[in-house]
Parts: C-alpha cells; sequence; structure tokens
C-alpha cells in the first residue's frame, strides 16, 4: 500500500531529536543509547551519509540512515513508527537509499540486524538481503548481530524497468 500524503525527503537538522528518539525507542531499546541527536545531526551533516525520512502530515513516520564509502554502502539504521508499518514504507526508503548506491556506482550493500528480530529479517530477506554471517554480543555485548548483504548489481530487469513506470 502507498500511502498518496507519505513523502521522501532528506533529514534537516531540525529532524535530529525525532529520528534519535525513534531509534532510542524502536531500534535500541534494552541498549545504552548511541544515536543520540548530536550524532544523528553529525550524520545529517556528513558528506558521504544520506539520512532519509518519510513523513505523513508532517509527522515522521519512518526513516533510514545509509552510510557510502568508495565499493559499499552500509545501512546504519531504519525504523518505521508501528502504526505505519506493513504499509511499503520501509521498502521505499530502502529503494530510495538503493537508488543513490547505484547512481554512485555502489553495488554492495550491508548492514547488521538483531539476531532476535525476524519481523527485520524477513523484510529484509524480501529485499533481496541475504544473511552473512552471525556477530556474537554485537550490540554492546549484550546481542547477537545478523550481518546481511545484498548486491545490486543483481537486480532483475523487471524491477529496473517498474521503478521507472511508477
Amino acid at each position: 500500500m502507498i500511502h498518496s500524503e507519505l513523502s521522501l525527503r532528506l533529514a534537516r537538522l531540525a529532524d535530529a531529536d525525532s529520528i534519535a528518539n525513534l531509534s532510542r525507542d524502536l531500534i535500541e531499546y534494552g541498549l545504552n543509547w548511541r544515536w543520540t541527536p548530536v550524532r544523528v545531526a553529525a550524520s545529517i551533516r556528513a558528506a558521504n551519509v544520506n539520512v532519509l525520512v518519510a513523513s505523513m502530515h508532517e509527522e515522521i513516520a519512518g526513516f533510514a540512515i545509509m552510510r557510502y564509502g568508495d565499493d559499499d554502502a552500509h545501512l546504519d539504521l531504519l525504523a518505521v513508527a508501528p502504526p505505519h508499518r506493513r504499509s511499503g514504507i520501509g521498502r521505499q526508503l530502502m529503494e530510495w537509499l538503493e537508488e543513490c548506491a547505484i547512481v554512485a556506482g555502489i553495488f554492495n550493500v550491508d548492514l547488521e540486524v538483531r539476531a532476535g528480530n525476524e519481523e527485520a529479517q524477513i523484510f529484509y530477506t524480501r529485499m533481496g538481503y541475504r544473511t552473512l554471517l552471525q556477530l556474537p554480543g554485537y550490540y554492546q555485548g549484550i546481542e547477537a548481530a545478523l550481518r546481511m548483504g545484498r548486491d545490486l548489481s543483481r537486480r532483475s530487469l523487471d524491477q529496473r524497468t517498474h521503478r521507472k513506470q511508477s
């Protein structure tokens, strides 16, 4: 489902508090808060990072942070607020950031996801990511992570054609 009132845009410094709070509540629960407003603001300012927000009626419904290197990209964070889940927002955020990687000539994207977060693992698998390895104690020594990755050069012609027509 695609919401007509949904808009994707690059984050502004004024969004840093909201993004950091969503990270604390939806991603970093049970851990020490690392993605503080100061850290999010630094990512917003960074030339090699896209901080993308999905907003509905001026409210941030979701966000994603992707860092781009010379040869690969890394998804630092992705969250969609619970009332907006399963509506395609996460997919739209990922596709937007992946397209930026492709335009930059970057075809490998990786990310870490909590080993216990099966819902997120299913989402990433549906997006074409595969598990590369398990990282015990990755999250502050408390919880394991799975590193997942995707080769964007393997996107099917149908996917590329569909995106251009939408």
